[in-house]
């Protein structure tokens, strides 16, 4: 099935990253694009105009764009090395197009409606593993999407064996 707007939401942790790593490697094909959701506490503390995007997001950012110091300080989103080689070699390899878009709120509640407003076609979110304690006196992010996203979601365990996570197709 190509053409899929395929969600990943991205923060930059270890546990995000290997969410994309398995995006990239086991769900985005030919024609799909791979849309990285980066969702931030709140715009109030942002440099640049994101003030404009408070409630739909910043525009679709495409890769290339991605690297430019100046379109990071706009958007507020600096991407590492490491992320920017997942995107680059799923763009190459895999034939996706790939693009990031900048939320601001409530991460849970933001990525749920991004399924809407995008729109997304499958959403894959990271789980940090939190304990039961944690989970419950917290909230987690995971749980909140796959009870309220209104597309298939994916949860990618943070102790996935690597091997699961560099396969390629």
């Amino acid at each position: 099935m190509a053409g899929r707007n395929i969600g990943v939401a991205v923060d930059m942790s270890s546990c995000s990253k290997n969410a994309l790593r398995w995006a990239a490697a086991n769900l985005a094909g030919p024609g799909d694009r791979l849309i990285l959701i980066h969702v931030k506490p709140s715009y109030q503390y942002e440099e640049g105009v994101a003030h404009l995007w408070e409630h739909d997001g910043s525009p679709l950012i495409p890769l290339l764009e991605l690297s430019d110091p100046r379109v990071s300080k706009i958007y507020g989103l600096a991407l590492d090395r490491e992320t920017l080689e997942i995107l680059t070699r799923a763009a190459g390899q895999r034939g996706v197009q790939v693009f990031a878009k900048v939320l601001w709120g409530d991460p849970a509640r933001k990525l749920a409606e991004a399924v809407h407003k995008v729109p997304l076609q499958w959403l894959v979110v990271g789980n940090r593993g939190l304990s039961t304690v944690k989970r419950v006196l917290m909230g987690s992010v995971s749980t909140y999407v796959v009870n309220h996203a209104a597309c298939p979601v994916t949860v990618v365990r943070e102790n996935m064996l690597p091997s699961a996570l560099t396969t390629t197709k």
